[in-house]
């Protein structure tokens, strides 16, 4: 038998799993770990905690399976983005990675944005200078750690350092690196510009590959804590959403999926660049070799729908103990009590500011239209309509700049809802479907192991074999226009308000 291991590094915590051939999973393990904030804005991880929870999960998924070490084919990593790894010349950490959601580094991105200029930066890089990006935190270091920085010799993103762990390569992929803003994204190479500009040395980088290339094979001594055969391939993986992009088949023109987890993504595949030179979506390679990813971001997705649970539905909740069932599937038997608008009243999902469209960190969450007729059920439906109108939000822009959305794969949480898959379908006007496999970024980055092994000759082709869907929900015909007419008023709702957000915002 020929088998694949997918490493999936997230925030929470790190999944590794198994899959035969034909993507089918023989096992799986999962360890969580702590994320450190000491300060308001801040947020890091320690890097040593990543490769013992990969470590560890690889050597328990291989355990529980009973399968022979040499029958794995090929390892590949999906991993969170954006997290600054510094080691010294002897490969060890200098201090904890700054993770992608820190937001410390406001001050390092308007330098960045002044030594590039913010039209060449989004030409290079194809993204406006964001905190959550790698760049603006290895100024941060320079600027505030410079003892630290004069010792770093080696920069790394969270699963490439687990990569030297495993092979002791220096070694990272363009999915990955686009969001590091020192790619040249239409290139997929460093930028000299860009790292000349900044005063950052190239050496200090990682080799850049494709993401179904061998970066490395697994050492010795990876070999004795993981269980793995040493020589065992290690492909270059991918981002955590370029990851899921492969997981879900999202590997050819016309393919999209949306996300609704805590926050949401709308991500599409592109086989020609296409750069927003607003900034409002980012534009990055993807695991596709020739290819890009253009993605949308709201920033309250589901996490609206949680506030609202937490706030608005203990009776529910307690129901749903009772009944042994989760909440959400009773809060989505209630939104269906109220029509499609909900008797004329709109939610905007800006609990946490917004992302797309906006880039508004001032914005914050709105009912309109509220009266004494509406009930609970009313609300709770907006909610879920006011987030799908947001990832609306996201698709009319890539539509804009000729990235074509022919189907649209459901996932997250919400995507696991029937009833706000159909308001997907509706609200875009396009099939919604969703993948029978649950593992994601973790498929996908044992796919490109397999695309990297030889088992298979290209990503599509792997993806073909691999993934099976669901039948598709296909958008209602009379449902589209009654949505259309409520999404206009919403999308010119934040245009109304976004003076008052900023006089809220600095309002004592």
């Amino acid at each position: 038998m020929e088998y694949l291991i997918g490493i999936d590094l997230g925030t929470s915590g790190t999944k590794t799993v198994l899959f035969d051939k034909m993507g089918k999973v023989i096992s799986s393990a999962s360890v969580e770990y702590p994320m450190f904030q000491e300060k308001n804005g801040w947020a890091e991880q320690e890097p040593a905690d990543w490769w013992h929870a990969a470590a560890d999960t690889i050597r328990t998924v291989i355990e529980k399976s009973g399968i022979d070490a040499g029958e794995v084919k090929g390892v590949g990593i999906s991993g969170q983005m954006h997290g600054l790894v510094m080691l010294d010349r002897d490969g060890k950490v200098l201090r904890r990675s700054i993770i992608w959601c820190d937001q410390r580094t406001a001050a390092e991105c308007e330098e960045i944005t002044e030594k590039v200029g913010a039209k060449r930066l989004i030409e290079i890089t194809a993204n406006p200078a964001l905190t959550g990006f790698t760049a603006s935190k290895i100024l941060w270091v320079r600027n505030h750690e410079p003892e630290t920085y004069a010792k770093c010799a080696h920069i790394l993103l969270p699963k490439d350092y687990v990569r030297y762990m495993l092979t002791g390569d220096f070694a990272t992929e363009v999915s990955d690196a686009s969001g590091m803003q020192l790619l040249d994204v239409p290139n997929r190479c460093w930028s000299k510009e860009v790292l000349e500009k900044l005063d950052i040395e190239e050496s200090l980088l990682a080799k850049v590959y494709e993401s179904p290339e061998v970066t490395g094979s697994i050492t010795e001594e990876a070999a004795k804590l993981t269980g793995l055969k040493a020589g065992t391939p290690v492909v270059g993986g991918a981002g955590d959403n370029a990851a899921a992009a492969v997981g879900t088949g999202v590997v050819r023109d016309g393919k999209a999926f949306t996300t609704i987890g805590t926050s949401g993504v709308v991500f599409a595949h592109t086989d020609q660049i296409s750069i927003d030179p607003k900034g409002r979506v980012h534009t990055f390679c993807c695991a596709v070799p020739g290819a890009w990813l253009v993605m949308g971001v709201t920033q309250g997705a589901g996490l609206s729908l949680k506030w609202f649970r937490d706030n608005f539905c203990a009776e529910e909740k307690r129901t749903a103990e009772g009944m042994g069932v989760d909440p959400y599937f009773l809060m989505d038997r209630e939104a269906e009590r109220s029509p499609i608008g909900c008797n004329k009243l709109l939610y905007l999902p800006y609990l946490m500011g917004e992302r797309t469209p906006h880039l508004d960190p001032d914005c914050r969450g709105v009912f309109f239209g509220l009266s004494a007729i509406h009930t609970k059920y009313d609300m709770l439906r907006a909610v879920m309509e006011g987030v799908t109108y947001s990832q609306r939000d996201s698709v009319e822009i890539l539509r804009g700049m000729g990235v074509e959305l022919q189907e649209m794969l459901a996932c997250g949480g919400g995507g696991s809802s029937p009833l706000w898959r159909q308001m997907l379908a509706d609200v875009y006007d396009c099939p919604v479907k969703t993948v029978k496999s649950k593992e994601g970024p973790a498929l996908g980055a044992a796919i490109l192991a397999g695309v990297g092994a030889g088992l298979y000759p290209s990503v599509q082709e792997a993806c073909d074999a691999m993934i099976q869907t669901n039948e598709p929900q296909e958008p209602i015909s009379e449902n589209v226009p009654r949505y259309d007419a409520f999404y206009q008023v919403y999308r010119s709702l934040y245009p109304a308000l976004k003076e008052n957000f900023k006089q809220l915002a600095a309002a004592e």
